[in-house]
């Protein structure tokens, strides 16, 4: 179904069912949530999703999952066309119990493109059927992107990477970090890694890219960029970005994975 507004997707008959959507640039959907979990597809454009916990950027070609009953929000950094799944979670015990970005596959992308003309309701052993349940079994095997950006609990720490994000140092080293908040080397580390799942400098890398990736989706070129985001050169972060997220920047965005 095309142009079903996200508030309208609960009403929708079925334990799978699929919607298309299009959103103008720095369109933003309101905080909201599913009684299903919800594959949300970017066939073009680039999303920010963000919950509770973190944030998730979705380049083309990339999808998030948002489990049931999640609260989120999506905002469109350039026009973005979707392609939603929305699964009842007790189809399948393997399906994520978390929010992640993963990558789509051939299969998966011409599967979840089929989605917006596929009838509602359909029958048990329909064509519709079987493609929503060939989905799920791609959903449940589906890469995970480092693409998220998880956001410490303690207030002063916290304050410190909503920084960063505005504006990253690629510089700044845990010395400088634990200084600025007046805690040891060891406390902070234990804290940073117990809050967030990451090392200090992990963290930064993929701060580092999340910041980056709505500059490259506007077109910026890669080399002021690099500069900008305090690298000495284009290449070193280039050789960051590939080794993290798996192509350089100037083909991210245009290729799928």
């Amino acid at each position: 179904m095309r142009n079903v507004h996200a508030s309208r997707a609960d009403d929708l008959p079925g334990a799978i069912v699929a919607t298309a959507n299009e959103y103008p640039v720095n369109h933003r959907v309101q905080r909201h949530r599913h009684r299903r979990s919800q594959l949300l597809y970017a066939a073009s454009g680039i999303m920010i999703v963000g919950t509770e916990t973190g944030r998730w950027i979705v380049p083309p070609e990339r999808a998030v999952w948002i489990p049931a009953g999640m609260h989120h929000e999506v905002r469109s950094l350039v026009h973005v066309s979707t392609r939603s799944v929305y699964v009842d979670p007790a189809i399948d015990p393997a399906l994520p119990a978390d929010c992640r970005v993963v990558a789509i596959s051939a299969l998966m992308r011409e599967l979840l493109l089929e989605t917006a003309d596929l009838p509602l309701p359909y029958a048990r052993g329909s064509r519709t059927d079987a493609i929503f349940a060939l989905l799920v079994h791609e959903i449940a095997r589906a890469p995970v992107l480092p693409l998220d950006i998880p956001m410490p609990a303690d207030a002063r720490i916290a304050a410190r990477c909503r920084a960063y994000l505005r504006r990253p140092a690629v510089r700044d080293s845990i010395d400088d970090w634990c200084q600025a908040l007046g805690m040891s080397r060891r406390t902070f580390t234990r804290r940073f890694r117990a809050e967030t799942g990451l090392s200090f400098a992990g963290w930064c890398r993929q701060a580092t890219i999340f910041a980056a990736l709505p500059r490259l989706a506007a077109g910026e070129p890669v080399t002021p960029l690099a500069f900008d985001l305090g690298y000495d050169s284009a290449s070193s972060f280039t050789t960051m970005f590939k080794r993290v997220v798996g192509v350089p920047p100037s083909r991210y965005l245009a290729q799928p994975s």
